[in-house]
């Protein structure tokens, strides 16, 4: 991977990992108009989705400091019920990663045809949610936390939008759009640093986890991841607040449609 398709991957990974569009899906276009594959996309994945939580981390820098201030106090506050439905909403990813982390890469490793069916039940999501109006909500329960992180966990798939399944879901439920898009962000901080922490150890012990990829091209990935990570998370939080999903869900079918008929006419 040159340095120059580390960049435009990398940025491509930094918008659309908040955008509803499935960073995952766009990853695994791109990377296969490059011509990555296996390993290197796997370590190229893993490093670029670290950038985006970290670019969560300096937009939502407010939310998450009043978070940590009030977890400090060592009371049942709001800060550590909040903390409470974080880790719920991460017991359906664990599992997944936990028992089947293998078939998920297998999957990751199947061909675009799959990423174009998600990217149109992404479509569907969005347009469901979109339309649906049900009674509002000011607070994320505990039973909403679990299914918002059951909808994260089928995100695994490539071109299902993580933010938008967990965005359309957590809708569909009556959660508050501005608190339901910061949750969304800050739920999946947890799973990728997991991630990310498994492949150091791997290093450590020696296993060639980043392929053939030189580290120039892994750091200007993760700077780009991160810039446009930024600019990304900003805007999103802006759309969710207006309610304009269905521009996405135009967006996702038309590349889900275009994704299976160019993967089809090989």
């Amino acid at each position: 991977m040159s340095g120059v398709e580390a960049l435009i991957l990398g940025i491509v990974q930094g918008l659309t990992e908040y955008l509803p569009v499935s960073s995952s899906g766009h990853l695994a276009i791109g990377s296969a108009l490059f011509g990555v594959e296996g390993e290197e996309n796997l370590a190229f994945t893993i490093v670029v989705h670290v950038a985006t939580v970290f670019s969560t981390l300096v937009v939502l820098w407010k939310e998450t400091d009043w978070i940590f201030r009030g977890l400090f106090k060592f009371q049942m506050n709001a800060e550590a019920k909040y903390v409470i439905n974080i880790l719920i909403s991460m017991i359906p990813i664990g599992i997944v990663g936990v028992f089947f982390k293998d078939t998920v890469e297998q999957v990751f490793g199947s061909g675009l045809l799959i990423v174009g069916c998600m990217l149109l039940l992404t479509a569907a999501l969005l347009a469901f949610s979109y339309y649906a109006k049900p009674r509002q909500k000011e607070s994320i329960s505990m039973k909403d936390a679990f299914i918002i992180g059951l909808a994260q966990a089928c995100a695994v798939m490539p071109g299902l939008s993580r933010s938008g399944s967990t965005i359309a879901t957590g809708l569909l439920l009556g959660n508050n759009k501005a608190k339901l898009a910061q949750f969304s962000f800050l739920m999946v901080i947890p799973p990728i640093l997991g991630e990310a922490l498994l492949d150091v150890m791997k290093m450590v012990k020696g296993e060639d986890v980043a392929g053939d990829i030189p580290a120039l091209s892994l750091a200007i990935g993760f700077v780009a991841a991160f810039v446009s990570g930024c600019v990304a998370c900003k805007w999103m939080i802006n759309i969710v607040k207006k309610g304009k999903l269905i521009y996405f869900a135009i967006y996702c079918a038309i590349a889900g449609l275009a994704t299976i008929a160019c993967t089809l006419l090989k």
